[in-house]
């Protein structure tokens, strides 16, 4: 797709889903657009980032600002039968078409027929051969890293007010579903890197279609309450603001990469790249957020914090950060699970404030975050050891004599872990 018919995409979401979008102007640049030296931004606070160039690349800008104004029509038309439906009624209709095939679905609606469609027409620029390869590597720190580092990655989405607010607004971040919604992040991408699991009717396809239905439904709740103002945010989650987590993997492989000289990815990291870019199409993404070189996705998770207005609202941000932070993912896990809940907590509180506040201890205080002495004693041994176990497994994964006997071992505590984080619907069946 280039640049202009992305732009026209933009503008034909009026005609094509009008009950939602004839709200919106598609000339209208938003006020958490920030496009000048002169407007904060959230990349102003990253050391050596060179904001000037990137709002100097005209190109790139169009992009971001044309991103920050694209929702996602199919699945947004889905969500609009909600009141005919009910949302049990969505998911299981949309649970049987992932699984059976939508002529599966009695009297199928034209929506979920369209849905499909789009997560069915895979694009050329897709290898799936690749995307195996990529969740074969990408499934070793899905079972030994993420648990301890998904709360802190997720901390990082609430971090401004502009691309929190649509969660926020729906309620669905507070309390107790706080660790439901942590979970059900960690078991989204567990399901995309089991093996098959992004194939047509595999679990990580349906977990992309579910993930993709939860945030329109977000997304209608907020246009259609009256409360939203797209004059101010534009339409609620756009697609620029679900980059970010698509591609953080990425984005970290990248940075390695330039770091140590290369212009292109070694053949492990070309496969985790193609597994994310076409994670990120069945979650929506157009492919010209998704670039396929190193220095193309720091230009791009670089160009969306340059141009997102910078916004700390403590109502909002803070809130979502203390109740994500202060969660108990495993309740019932017994006097184990709470001590190991215990270095997690503190694990992902140390990172979230190196990785994501740049270490200032002081920010992390007035969010109402404060790391303790015990909080270092318990994360700092912790480090070594997980990132030691993960180049171990990798290491052992890549010769051939013990690659599969490694997988295995890698599939079965990735099922555990599934089990660990509940059953929601779409990977019921893998953890079996």
């Amino acid at each position: 797709m280039s640049s202009q018919a992305l732009s026209d995409k933009v503008r034909h979401q009026r005609e094509q889903l009008p009950a939602m979008y004839d709200i919106t102007d598609p000339d209208h640049l938003p006020e958490r657009l920030a496009l000048t030296l002169d407007d904060p931004s959230d990349l102003d606070d990253v050391k050596g980032a060179d904001r000037a160039a990137l709002l100097a690349d005209t190109e790139l800008m169009d992009l971001m600002v044309t991103a920050t104004r694209l929702g996602d029509v199919v699945a947004d038309a889905y969500a609009m039968l909600l009141p005919t439906y009910g949302m049990g009624g969505l998911i299981e209709m949309l649970r049987t078409a992932c699984r059976d095939g939508v002529e599966s679905v009695p009297d199928a609606p034209e929506e979920l027929r369209a849905f499909m469609a789009a997560m069915e027409d895979r694009p050329d620029w897709i290898d799936l051969e690749q995307v195996a390869e990529g969740a074969r590597w990408e499934r070793i720190d899905a079972a030994l890293l993420t648990p301890f580092v998904i709360r802190g990655a997720f901390l990082a989405t609430f971090l401004n007010a502009y691309a929190a607010l649509p969660m926020a607004m729906t309620g669905a971040l507070t309390g107790e579903t706080s660790a439901r919604r942590v979970k059900e992040t960690a078991s989204f991408f567990a399901a995309t890197v089991l093996p098959g699991g992004t194939e047509r009717h595999g679990p990580g396809f349906e977990a992309a279609a579910m993930v993709r239905l939860m945030h329109s439904a977000v997304r209608v709740h907020a246009m259609r309450s009256g409360k939203w103002n797209h004059y101010t945010h534009g339409p609620p989650i756009p697609q620029v603001d679900q980059m970010p987590a698509g591609l953080i993997n990425s984005f970290l492989i990248s940075v390695a990469a330039v770091k140590d000289g290369r212009d292109d990815f070694d053949e492990r990291e070309r496969a985790m790249i193609e597994l994310a870019r076409y994670r990120c199409f069945l979650l929506g993404l157009p492919v010209e957020l998704l670039p396929a070189d190193p220095r193309g996705v720091i230009r791009v998770f670089k160009a969306r914090a340059a141009t997102l207005r910078s916004s700390f609202d403590d109502d909002t941000c803070g809130a979502l950060v203390r109740s994500t932070l202060a969660a108990r993912l495993h309740p019932d896990a017994g006097p184990w699970g709470r001590i190991v809940e215990r270095f997690e907590r503190s694990f992902a509180t140390i990172t979230f404030v190196k990785a994501f506040l740049q270490g200032d201890t002081e920010r992390a205080a007035r969010m109402g975050i404060r790391v303790t002495r015990a909080d270092q004693l318990r994360a700092v041994p912790m480090l070594p050891f997980l990132i030691g176990r993960v180049l171990l497994v990798r290491r052992l994964a890549g010769l051939p004599v013990l690659s599969g006997l490694t997988d295995r071992y890698v599939v079965a505590t990735l099922r555990r872990r599934l089990r660990g984080y509940g059953h929601p619907e779409y990977v019921a069946r893998a953890i079996d």
